[in-house]
């Protein structure tokens, strides 16, 4: 996921803003769909392990921050960018586009921090 969320945060969503109004609507239903098949599989495999890791390894600190960074990840999908990815789904909204770009930057930080984390767990 880390690899995945620095392309998304470096290439990806800033090209959105290049697809032009007149085919943003139809250009962003088929990558919300099309980004749902590679994504959500992912995210709930990793939930699961993560998970898993927490209630079976011994906890330590690190392992609660492990399980901290996973949780704040998943918040911040489902309560800042789904919302927004909807609002784009109506049509090209230059605000929602900037406020999905910038506050991405919080879980490619959070999921790049959890990978370091667990190299070193």
């Amino acid at each position: 996921m880390t690899g995945l969320i620095w392309f998304v945060q470096l290439v990806h969503y800033p090209l959105m803003g290049k697809v032009g109004i007149e085919y943003f609507q139809a250009y962003e239903q088929a990558h919300t769909q099309r980004t749902s098949w590679v994504v959500a599989p992912q995210m709930v495999a990793e939930l699961a392990t993560g998970l898993w890791l927490w209630y079976h390894a011994w906890q330590t600190p690190w392992h609660w921050l492990n399980t901290g960074l996973l949780a704040l990840i998943w918040a911040s999908t489902f309560f800042v960018q789904v919302p927004l990815h909807n609002r784009l789904t109506q049509g090209f909204e230059a605000a929602a586009h900037r406020q999905l770009v910038q506050s991405n930057w919080l879980r490619t930080i959070a999921w790049t921090l959890r990978s370091a984390l667990l190299l070193c767990i």
